[in-house]
């Protein structure tokens, strides 16, 4: 298999088959991000003939003998058999209609026990498809995206270079829900700054209200040397949140979803891990919250962050 850089991939995307399809990010601009500076390039798709040659590896993993014998020691008579494909790329969404279609043919051809193919996706990226294609890709398997809309702040959206704004997540997806293609978001706590978190998790749950994502999963913002935001708060043109006022984010955010779906922070970035079905655990969930924001002082939540070497 060939893999380009750091490879990211949501933890519940852990048993999928990663197929690099591209590296690097189309947008590469928003000044918060630093997971891909490590390459020399700002994006690229990988050959059709790479992608082929990667299923034609990783159709063999049946009879591979480590596999064989990762299953026996896990009480199985053979290796699980591959059900999903996760694309690999800040947003390989972004490729065109024909490509992603390729794509879904050559992964039924050599792996034909697939049924559902992911990737992480920009706002932007669905603008690029018309309904017909999105409902195509759908019966192509495409589904369960992994979206990171970041907030439902426009100014946050605006000061980060986004791209886009809080309508055009909720025009785009709601044509992902009209074409049925499910999707999960990503939060990023913190990213309304200083005195805004709360104002910035009110607006994102307006925004999710409006949508049917299948998880909202938070991040928190860690800010890294390398990045425009670390230069912005240098200026004195940004500052970050507490480590305490994330955590009142977080509550306020679940506070003020009303939808059923599923909310996760199981990132590195997130000191405490928890995840729960909303609204059944509502209760539990800011509970949790409460105890960690009324026991666990700043230096202590501070210390984790400044201590994160790596997301």
């Amino acid at each position: 298999m060939h893999y380009t850089g750091t490879i990211w991939r949501p933890p519940y995307e852990a048993s999928s088959l990663l197929l690099e399809v591209t590296a690097g990010c189309t947008h590469h601009n928003c000044k918060f991000c630093t997971l891909y500076n490590d390459l020399p390039f700002k994006f690229r798709m990988s050959p059709l003939e790479d992608v082929e040659r990667d299923l034609q590896e990783a159709q063999l993993w049946s009879t591979d003998p480590i596999a064989m014998l990762t299953a026996r020691l896990q009480g199985l008579p053979r290796p699980e058999r591959i059900s999903r494909t996760f694309l690999v790329g800040a947003n390989p969404f972004v490729l065109k209609y024909d490509r992603l279609m390729t794509i879904a043919d050559l992964i039924r051809k050599y792996i034909p026990s697939v049924k559902t193919i992911g990737c992480f996706a920009r706002i932007t990226d669905i603008t690029l498809k018309s309904d017909e294609e999105l409902t195509s890709l759908h019966r192509a398997g495409y589904d369960g995206l992994t979206i990171g809309i970041e907030t439902g702040d426009d100014e946050a959206l605006r000061f980060m270079n986004k791209g886009y704004c809080a309508a055009d997540i909720v025009t785009q997806c709601r044509r992902l829900d009209q074409t049925g293609i499910h999707y999960r978001f990503f939060y990023l706590v913190s990213i309304s700054g200083a005195g805004r978190g709360e104002i910035g998790a009110r607006a994102t749950a307006d925004v999710c209200n409006q949508l049917h994502p299948q998880m909202i999963g938070a991040n928190m913002l860690t800010i890294y040397p390398d990045s425009k935001l670390y230069q912005e708060i240098q200026r004195g043109n940004w500052k970050e949140e507490g480590e305490i006022e994330k955590y009142k984010e977080i509550r306020a955010l679940i506070e003020n979803l009303t939808i059923p779906t599923q909310f996760a922070a199981l990132g590195a970035s997130n000191a405490f891990q928890f995840q729960g079905t909303l609204p059944e655990d509502k209760a539990a969930l800011t509970a949790a919250l409460d105890r960690i924001i009324g026991t666990v002082s700043e230096d202590d939540l501070r210390e984790y962050r400044v201590n994160l070497r790596h997301l």
